[in-house]
């Protein structure tokens, strides 16, 4: 968490994936393709194919910096397509937690349906996407909002 400032605006928060989350995909994806020339033909289309994920998902996360951030108007979301503007006056913030086979799960929730109606925008961010509790971050949102989109 930290802030910054997103295509002019100021940002007073922003969450990004940590360094190390982004490197440990990205050393297994090169070990795993310098492993993969080792290997027979199959095992190198899978292994190769393993590899292509792991780089595929760092490079994501690399790229995708910050993941969220907090503006006055609302909060910004970095896509592979673009930022997504979520104004506060439609967000509706919460974590979602599920749990199964014995592992649990927090997503936070980002929602823009006004209604049955309006399919509006829904954004799930993980833990690791965003370099910290998804609760701690519905907390912090949910304090900017109650200041009006200033430091609380």
């Amino acid at each position: 968490m930290r802030g910054a400032a997103v295509a002019g605006q100021a940002v007073g928060v922003e969450w990004s994936a940590r360094p190390g989350t982004v490197a440990v995909p990205a050393v297994a994806g090169v070990v795993l393709g310098t492993g993969a020339v080792l290997l027979e033909p199959v095992g190198r289309v899978l292994v190769g194919g393993a590899a292509l994920l792991l780089l595929g998902m760092a490079l994501r996360l690399a790229v995708l910096r910050p993941r969220l951030a907090t503006v006055p108007d609302g909060i910004v979301v970095r896509t592979l397509t673009g930022r997504l503007e979520l104004p506060w006056r439609a967000l509706r913030v919460q974590v979602r937690e599920t749990r199964r086979r014995g592992l649990r799960s927090r997503l936070l929730e980002l929602d823009t349906a006004a209604g049955s109606d309006d399919a509006g925008q829904l954004v799930l961010l993980a833990s690791w996407e965003l370099g910290a509790d998804p609760a701690d971050v519905a907390d912090a949102l949910e304090g900017w909002r109650r200041a009006g989109g200033t430091r609380p």
